[in-house]
This record gives C-alpha cells, structure tokens and sequence, in this order.
C-alpha cells in the first residue's frame, strides 16, 4: 500500500513538472503556422460540443424576413468577410494567416440562383452561439458587447440562408450601392409574382 501511495504522490508532482519544462522548452507550436498541439483538436471539439450543450438558446428567432437577411448581410460584410470570405473573391491574407483557419462560408464561389420556393430557414442556434459570445484562441471575437440581440439573430439568419439568399440580400453582401439592392428586390418581385390572364 505504502508503494502505491508513493507513486501516486510521485505522479502527481511529476506530470505538472514535465508539463511546466515543456512549455518553458520553447518547442511548444505556438506560432499558426505551426502543428497543433497532440489532441489539441480533440480536446477543443469536445469542449466547444459540452459547453454548446449547455448553453445554446432553447428557442430561435423564428424565419427571417427579407429585411433581416439584408440587414445580416450588411453586418456580415462591414464585421465578418475580412475572415469569412466573400462571394467571387479569394480568403484575405487575415484569414490565410490564422490558425485554426476561419470557415470560408462562399468558398470564392458565386452566390447559388435564389429559389423563391424554399422558405427562409431560422437562424442556427450554434452559429447564434458562436456570433454572440466568440470561440477563445481561435480569432473568433464575441459581439454580444457590440451587436444588439436584434442584429445577433439577422447575421445569424443570413448565414443560416447563404445558400438560398434573396437578390437584395445577396447584393447586400456583396457590396452593391442600396439602389441596386432595391433594384434586385423590385426584380425579384416581379419574377415571382403571379401573372393575371384574362
């Protein structure tokens, strides 16, 4: 027994010594570019699904309207593409630089043609999550001091509906001056309004 207990106590001092001369060796990948650390994603991803799991809202904002998703696209361009990408256009020199990489939601691709027959889906309660209080050492802020609830939820909702955005939104996102915004909401209109034959 009196073995046992001296290598438990010679364990317990051992391990936070080697961890304390690992970290002081200057060999610890520290740099974004660097390997991460053994488990580091496997321990990142089950505490990031804990906390999640204890945490999320239990009810959403509902479906957005037109409104929201213009509106959450104006705050994902002017806050959010530096690091998330914008259609038609390469990830920034900020989002090659950083480790873990920040998700690219349009991959440079073009926005896929809006389909007026899918309904606007409720903003993910995880990216509401993530939007709101940020992930730590990732580069991944929290605008919960920035954003108010209202504006939380509308980007939450635009990036929710990415793949099936109206045409006011999607000129929204990518930067079109507010007449040609209109413009494309007055199009779109138009294009699904029923025809009246007489």
């Amino acid at each position: 027994m009196g073995k046992y207990l001296i290598a438990l106590i010679i364990g317990i001092i051992l391990v936070p010594t080697a961890f304390y001369l690992y970290l002081r060796s200057g060999d610890v990948p520290v740099a974004t570019s660097a390997s991460p650390l053994p488990f580091e994603r496997f321990f990142a991803k089950l505490a990031m699904h804990a906390t999640m799991a204890h945490q999320l809202p239990k009810t959403d904002a509902g479906p957005p309207t037109e409104t929201d998703l213009v509106s959450g696209a104006q705050i994902y361009r002017q806050n959010c593409a530096v690091c998330h990408g914008l259609p038609n256009k390469p990830p920034t020199i900020i989002a090659k630089g950083m480790y873990p990489h920040p998700p690219q939601f349009f991959h440079s691709r073009p926005i896929p043609s809006y389909d007026s027959n899918r309904p606007y889906r409720p903003a993910s309660r995880k990216v509401y999550w993530k939007v709101k209080n940020g992930v730590r050492l990732t580069g991944m802020p929290g605008f919960k001091g920035s954003f108010t609830e209202q504006q939380l939820w509308q980007v939450s909702q635009f990036l929710s509906n990415a793949r099936n955005l109206p045409a006011a939104a999607a000129a929204a996102v990518e930067g079109k001056p507010q007449e040609a915004q209109q413009r494309a909401t007055v199009s779109r209109s138009r294009q699904t309004m029923p025809s009246n034959h007489k």
